[in-house]
């Protein structure tokens, strides 16, 4: 519940109806009438999607249980009453489960980012594909066996984050991430999940704000990992003659590269060290044959997956799932819509389809251009508003695609879904980084005609609810007897 432990507003102001509660901080129980601490010993049934436990109480109401896995028996303190529900955290294990496990961060009570280290890796991935078959179900769509699971390393496997920046009352400067459904900092001196470069500049830069004339005027850091090695963006809210020259003293004394992005309302990005040509590399569609890498350029601010390791295994089960080892994509016409700077367009592309790539973001139209010229791929790279039916449907009636391929945001592809059940094309892979969103577009694929013949969960952001998944949907206006050619 992302809402958890923020204040909410007043009935009469929000309109909703019985949804607000009483509240106190997390880890100060509730008090009841008379004085007693609201808490309970439960027995845990099950996980939600969000990864907290969920038990009931002996009148039958839910409770929702932060840090309490299946089958424990806990002491759970109650932080927030609803009507049809309550909100707790543990306050003692009373009988652990077998997949209970000690976090390796030892930021991790207080920190909002790893919600499930206290629970074995084994079963955090277990509980993703169990999230995404049952999302799934809810639409009416059943999955057949489990989910394929693409995963990597447990630690050190993010390659950006955004670190919060904060002067205190005191005087003191606080670098790190939220706390646990709060706004307040989490002073962050080690991360086990970012990349070791980047985790290596946690602490030089936390002692480097402490020497700014004007601190407060850094609104947070962004690190970036490239195949050149680690970045730093700073989100500087107004701009410091004096501190840009201690930043590209920074710079040059741990020998990375330094962006200013300045101002609040269009911030304009600066750098402070020579502009480097950052890349990431994606797999080729030619890779078992021995082909090197494609390499992908990209800017501060453009959209990159967080975890090179799992997205390097998305890329690649996406072209197998399309058939680009047996050449099945040769000649063949692809809409990729949402293409960012390029991750499956241009391994498309290097499997021989005749790629057109839509993104709605101006600036990585043209860098997805240049990383097309640059890998020598023929690409038609396009800007577009995908998030209107009538634009999606003008693109998928010039291109005629036999395969779409969609990576969108959060807000999932509505529209271009209704699109795709107006004009039908033989197959689609969804990319998903939302799973309520994708089973809400699969189900008005499916009522469309489409069927659901692939499924994969990518464990993207390890220790953590959130969820990547991909399938597949083929149409059978164009399934063939096997051999016979899709064109009739």
């Amino acid at each position: 519940m992302a809402m958890l432990g923020k204040r909410r507003p007043r009935r009469q102001a929000s309109g909703v109806s019985g949804l607000q509660g009483r509240q106190q901080p997390r880890g100060a129980p509730l008090l009841r009438g008379g004085g007693e601490p609201a808490s309970r010993e439960v027995t845990i049934e099950r996980l939600a999607h969000d990864g907290r436990g969920v038990a009931h109480d002996p009148d039958g109401k839910t409770l929702f249980v932060e840090g309490a896995l299946p089958g424990e028996r806990v002491e759970a303190a109650v932080h927030r009453t609803r009507k049809r529900f309550d909100e707790a955290h543990v306050r003692e294990v009373v009988a652990a489960a077998p997949e209970r496990v000690a976090p390796p961060c030892a930021h991790y009570t207080r920190c909002g980012g790893c919600d499930l280290q206290h629970l074995a890796l084994p079963a955090q991935r277990r509980h993703k594909q169990a999230v995404l078959r049952e999302l799934l179900a809810r639409q009416g769509i059943a999955v057949d066996g489990e989910p394929e699971l693409l995963a990597g390393a447990g630690e050190g496997y993010r390659r950006r984050a955004r670190l919060g920046v904060k002067v205190d009352a005191q005087g003191a400067i606080h670098l790190g991430f939220r706390a646990r459904h709060s706004h307040r900092l989490v002073t962050i001196d080690h991360c086990t999940i970012l990349a070791p470069a980047l985790d290596a500049l946690l602490g030089p830069l936390h002692h480097h704000l402490a020497s700014l004339e004007a601190p407060r005027q850094v609104g947070h850091l962004e690190l970036v990992e490239s195949d050149q090695g680690a970045v730093v963006v700073v989100r500087q809210l107004k701009g410091h003659e004096g501190d840009r020259g201690r930043w590209q003293a920074f710079a040059a004394a741990r020998g990375v590269p330094l962006a200013w992005l300045t101002g609040r309302e269009a911030p304009t990005l600066e750098w402070l060290t020579p502009p480097p040509a950052l890349s990431c590399r994606v797999p080729s569609a030619r890779q078992a044959s021995g082909a090197s890498d494609l390499t992908l350029g990209f800017a501060p601010g453009d959209f990159l997956q967080a975890n090179a390791e799992v997205n390097r295994a998305m890329v690649s089960t996406a072209l197998a799932w399309l058939g680009a080892g047996e050449g099945a994509l040769a000649g063949r016409e692809v809409l990729d819509l949402f293409a960012g700077v390029g991750n499956f367009s241009l391994p498309l592309a290097d499997a021989g389809a005749s790629v057109t790539a839509v993104e709605g973001n101006l600036a990585m139209v043209d860098r997805l251009a240049d990383n097309a010229a640059a890998n020598g791929l023929p690409l038609l790279a396009r800007q577009a508003d995908l998030a209107q039916e009538a634009t999606a449907a003008a693109l998928l009636a010039e291109a005629r695609p036999e395969v779409v391929v969609l990576d969108p945001p959060r807000e999932g592809a509505e529209s271009v879904a209704r699109a795709l059940c107006a004009a039908p094309v033989p197959r689609v892979l969804y990319v998903a980084c939302d799973p309520a969103t994708l089973a809400r577009d699969a189900a008005r694929l499916v009522h469309g005609g489409y069927r659901m013949t692939r499924s994969a969960v990518a464990d993207m952001f390890v220790h953590t609810s959130h969820l990547e998944s991909m399938l597949l949907f083929e149409h059978p206006r164009w399934q063939q007897p096997q051999g016979a050619s899709p064109d009739g």
